[in-house]
């Protein structure tokens, strides 16, 4: 299998890079490292990775941001960074990768936590996470080919605890096996237009 992991050199996609490498053929894609750059809040960016990179049997985003500050301090253009990074690259990497997509393909989004339970400075963290979910469940009705689209959904991941733990009082970090597995279970099974949730 071909796949794609865009993020592939984070906290999260690290371990899930080297796990599909194991087995399968896998590119690597990201803001400035990786086998191809891309700027997934650009569709243009988007659209030029995959014209360069080709066509896949998955494609695997673990990638984009949004900003995380008091309600009363966010700007519009605070809440813009996550619309335009995390849940429009995404959107715009399934609308445009799908064309690159082979038959019985699959598209995994992620996401996290705070789409279900939010904490406090996450405003806009939390309306894109909701947004990504809603997209995902809808767009799976339409997909065609084949094709299936996922969202990852994950708590405070293990590896990245120790930085934001002060933000999830009470919290149990996901273990990484845990979240390789929900990644796995995205791209090698048959779900379409879930939303994978490890939480606790």
């Amino acid at each position: 299998m071909k796949i794609l992991i865009i993020g592939g050199n984070g906290t999260i996609g690290t371990p899930v890079t080297k796990h599909f490498k194991t087995t399968d053929d896998v590119v690597i894609a990201g803001r400035s490292t990786g086998d191809f750059t891309v700027d997934i809040a650009d569709s243009k960016s988007i659209e030029a990775l995959f014209e360069k990179a080709g066509t896949f049997d998955s494609i695997i985003c673990i990638a984009g941001e949004a900003k995380w500050d008091d309600f009363n301090n966010l700007t519009e253009d605070d809440y813009y960074i996550g619309l335009k990074s995390k849940l429009m690259g995404q959107v715009n990497i399934v609308r445009i990768g799908r064309r690159f997509l082979n038959p019985k393909g699959s598209i995994t989004l992620s996401t996290g936590i705070l789409a279900d339970d939010p904490v406090a400075k996450t405003t806009s963290a939390a309306m894109v996470n909701g947004g990504i979910h809603s997209f995902a469940m809808a767009a799976a009705l339409e997909m065609e080919h084949g094709h299936r689209i996922n969202v990852v959904s994950l708590g405070m991941v293990e590896d990245a605890y120790e930085k934001y733990k002060s933000y999830f009082p009470g919290h149990n970090p996901i273990p990484m096996n845990k979240v390789i597995k929900a990644y796995e279970r995205s791209v090698k099974g048959l779900d379409k237009g879930r939303i994978i949730r490890y939480y606790d």
